[in-house]
């Protein structure tokens, strides 16, 4: 597969051939799904607590007689059935992480730059350098590109000036190849990658 190379500035810089096995598969909603879930259950932080009754520090004392009264027999004001109880089966510290085979993971990753690829949502820069830090510049430079929603994908090193530049543009992300991830290139509308994060790729599934 053939793709044009572009320069931030919109012009034409040659071609690259694309690797059928990476960028020409047929997309699996099924693999995309299950490694989303995967990632997403991984950043869920577990955190929420609720007290049970063994929790609650309430008095121990009996309610009130066991006998005599008409009403139901209660021991323990710790009980879920009243105001101030504990929780019956709330939610506890946990993780949510489960495991994924890595081969599962990598075809995802491959089915999601297919997915990207097919749609025509994928654009291949030369270089993501600039000589300035400026918001402004990067912005129309994204303008002739038609970027306005997009994951850009940089090599093992991403420049300093371009990285700061992007970090003030909304819907825009910006990580280096080691960060590329299925749910990051699913979220968002267009895929740029450099022609080093083209060559990782295909290093990294060779």
């Amino acid at each position: 597969m053939d793709l044009k190379i572009s320069t931030l500035g919109g012009e034409d810089a040659g071609k690259v051939k694309l690797s059928e096995e990476i960028f020409g598969l047929d997309p699996r909603e099924d693999i995309l799904q299950r490694v989303v879930r995967w990632q997403l259950a991984k950043k869920q932080q577990g955190t929420h607590k609720i007290k049970g009754r063994a929790e609650i520090a309430r008095t121990g004392a009996k309610m009130y007689k066991q006998k005599g009264t008409g009403r139901a027999r209660h021991s323990s004001a710790r009980a879920p059935q009243f105001r101030g109880g504990g929780k019956a089966h709330g939610p506890v510290v946990r993780s949510h992480e489960h495991d994924l085979p890595k081969k599962v993971r990598a075809l995802g990753l491959k089915l999601a730059l297919s997915a990207k690829a097919k749609a025509s949502n994928l654009i291949i820069i030369d270089d993501l350098a600039i000589t300035e830090a400026k918001t402004k510049a990067l912005v129309a430079s994204f303008a002739k590109l038609g970027l306005t929603n997009a994951l850009v994908i940089g090599g093992a090193e991403l420049d300093v000036n371009f990285k700061r530049a992007a970090s003030n543009i909304p819907n825009i992300d910006v990580l280096p190849i080691q960060g590329i991830n299925v749910y990051d290139i699913l979220r968002r509308g267009t895929l740029v990658l450099s022609k080093a994060a083209v060559e990782a790729l295909e290093e990294r599934f060779k």
